[in-house]
C-alpha cells in the first residue's frame, strides 16, 4: 500500500483531479485485475486501448486512474491523473510501488536479434557460480536464485517485472540479468528500472510485423540505451555496424567487443568440431562447449561484462570453459548409426546463416545436411522467403515445414516461403506441412554421419495452431525419430 502522491514521483503529470494523498494497494493496466483501491493505468496498446476500458475499472472498485486522455464527465469520486505517456508512467509508477528494486541490485539487460538467451543465461550461470545470488528474466525461463518461474514473454510486463525483481531484493539477489527485447523497450516495460549495464549483440532483420521498419526497430533498440545513466556501462558488439549507433548519445561508459577488429574484448577462434571450440580470449585459451563464430562472439560478450561487474579474470575463464549452451541453441543429439541432430531457435534469416555456416565449416566432404525450417504464422512474412533460400542454399536437403502457423494456414505460409527457393534449388526441396512427419522423413533421408538440423522452435515445448497450443517438442521427436531408425 502507497499514497498516490508517492507512486507518482518522477512521472511527468500534466494535470491531477481529485485527492493525490489517496492510499493504492495495487498498480494494474488490465482493467480484468482491478480491485478495490486499484490504480488503473490506461496504456495504448498494440492492439487495444486501455482507455476504453476505463468504465470497467471503475465499476471494479479503482480509486484512480492514469490517462492521456480525460473522459468528458469524469467521475467526481474518482482520483484523475493526466500524463502525456500512459506506458512510460506505468512503469514508472510500478518500480515507486514496489519500491525501486532495481537500484537495490545490478540489473544488466541485454538487447539485440539474436544472442539474448545465451548472454543472459550464461551470465546467470556465472555469477551463481562466483558465489552471488541472481535472479534471471529470459526467453526460456525466469530464476529467482535458482528458483524457477516460467516466462511468458521474454520482458515481462511492468508489474510484473518489478514485482519480481522486488522478490529478488527480498531473497538477497546481487544481480539480475534481463532479455531486454524490441517491443519492452518500446513499450516502456523497463521505464524507471536502473540498470548497471547493457549489452547489444546485433541488429538484423526480424519483427517488422510490429515495428513496420527497420530504423523504428532499430530506434527501438536505442532508446534502452539513451536512458542510461553515466555511472553505467555500455558494452556492444563492434562487429555489427549499428554498435556504434547505440553509443551515439549515451551517457553510460562505452566498452566494445569483436571478433574481428580493434575492440576493448577481442576474441579469435583457434579450433572447433561439433564437441565445442578453442577460443582465445584476451590473449588467454579456453576451450568451450559452444560452437560457431556467434557463440564465440556472446561468450565474449559474457567476458567482457563479467570484467566490468569486477569479476575476477581467472575465474571467469574457468567458468566460462564450465558452461553448457542454452537447452534449444545448437542443441545436439547423437544416434547409435552416427547421425548428428542439432536443434536450435533460428527463427531469422540471420540465425540461420550463422547456424548453417557454422556446421558447414565442422562437417566433412560427403556429409548431408538436411534441414527442417518452417516460419511462424501471425509474424513478419518478409522474412519467409528469405529463410527459405537460405536453407536451400546452404542445405544439402531442405524440408519446409511449420513452425507455430497461430491462426494462419500452414499450407500459405509454405507457399510464401517456397518463393524464395529458385527453381534449381526446388531439386532438393521438399514440403511436409506436419513438422513430426517432417523431422521422421529428415532422419529416414540422413546416411551413417550426415547431419540433421531442425531450425526455429528450439526450447520451445508446444505447437500453437488455429489459438490452441499442443505439446511439441523437437528434441523429444528428433530423438525418437533417431532411435526408430
Amino acid at each position: 500500500m502507497m499514497k498516490l502522491d508517492d507512486i507518482l514521483n518522477g512521472i511527468n503529470v500534466v494535470s491531477v483531479k481529485g485527492n493525490s494523498d489517496v492510499l493504492i494497494e495495487s498498480i494494474e493496466f488490465d482493467s480484468r485485475k482491478v480491485t478495490g483501491g486499484s490504480l488503473f493505468v490506461a496504456v495504448k496498446g498494440y492492439s487495444n486501448d486501455g482507455h476504453e476500458f476505463i468504465g470497467t475499472a471503475i465499476k471494479a472498485g479503482a480509486s484512480a486512474i492514469i490517462c492521456e486522455v480525460l473522459p468528458g464527465k469524469p467521475d467526481p469520486k474518482i482520483v484523475w491523473v493526466k500524463t502525456d505517456d500512459s506506458a512510460k508512467a506505468l512503469g514508472m509508477a510500478a518500480s515507486s510501488f514496489f519500491g525501486n528494486p532495481s537500484a537495490s541490485l545490478k540489473l544488466v539487460g541485454v538487447t539485440g536479434t539474436n544472442g539474448k538467451t545465451t548472454i543472459a543465461s550464461s551470465l546467470y550461470n556465472m555469477f551463481i557460480q562466483l558465489g552471488y545470488k541472481c535472479g534471471l528474466f529470459s526467453t526460456v525461463c525466469n530464476y529467482i536464485n535458482g528458483r524457477e518461474l516460467p516466462a511468458t514473454h521474454t520482458t515481462p510486463d511492468p508489474v510484473q517485472l518489478n514485482s519480481l525483481l522486488a522478490e529478488m531484493v527480498q531473497e538477497g539477489c546481487d544481480y539480475a540479468f534481463m532479455e531486454v527485447s524490441s517491443h519492452s523497450a518500446h513499450q516502456q516495460r523497463i521505464a524507471g528500472l536502473k540498470f548497471t549495464g547493457a549489452i547489444f549483440t546485433n541488429l538484423t532483420h526480424d519483427h517488422l510485423d510490429y515495428h513496420k521498419t527497420f530504423d523504428k526497430y532499430l530506434a527501438a533498440k536505442k532508446s534502452f540505451f539513451d536512458s542510461l545513466s553515466s555511472d553505467a556501462f555500455a558494452l556492444v558488439n563492434a562487429d555489427d555496424k549499428n554498435g556504434k549507433v547505440m553509443l551515439q548519445n549515451c551517457s553510460a561508459r562505452h566498452y566494445t567487443f569483436s571478433l574481428r577488429g580493434m575492440a576493448d574484448f577481442r576474441c579469435s577462434i583457434i579450433e572447433q568440431n561439433f564437441t565445442g571450440m578453442l577460443l582465445k580470449i584476451q590473449g588467454l585459451e579456453l576451450w568451450t562447449r559452444f560452437i560457431g563464430d556467434f557463440n564465440a562472439s556472446n561468450l565474449l560478450a559474457v567476458f567482457g561484462a563479467a570484467e566490468l561487474l569486477e569479476a575476477e579474470v581467472k575465474e571467469v575463464l574457468t567458468i566460462l570453459s564450465d558452461l553448457h549452451p542454452v537447452a534449444g541453441r545448437l542443441e545436439t543429439v547423437k544416434s547409435e548409426n552416427g547421425v548428428s541432430g542439432i536443434v536450435d531457435y533460428a527463427h531469422t534469416p540471420d540465425a540461420l546463416t550463422n547456424v548453417i555456416e557454422t556446421i558447414n565449416k565442422i562437417r566433412e566432404g560427403g556429409v548431408q545436411l538436411i534441414t527442417v525450417v518452417g516460419a511462424g504464422g501471425d509474424r513478419d512474412r518478409t522474412k519467409r522467403p528469405v529463410m527459405a533460400a537460405i536453407c536451400a542454399e546452404g542445405s544439402s536437403k531442405v524440408i519446409l515445414t511449420s513452425d507455430n502457423p497461430r491462426t494462419e494456414d500452414p499450407e500459405r505460409i509454405l507457399d510464401e516461403m517456397e518463393a524464395g527457393v529458385t527453381a534449381e534449388l526446388k531439386k532438393k526441396t521438399l514440403r511436409i506441412a506436419d513438422r513430426k512427419e517432417a523431422i521422421r522423413t529428415a532422419v529416414m533421408l540422413a546416411g551413417k554421419g550426415d547431419v540433421i538440423l531442425v531450425a526455429g522452435k528450439g526450447h520451445e515445448t508446444y505447437q500453437e495452431i488455429k489459438g490452441i497450443k499442443y505439446h511439441f517438442d523437437d528434441r523429444e521427436e528428433l530423438m525418437k525419430a533417431l532411435s526408430a531408425k
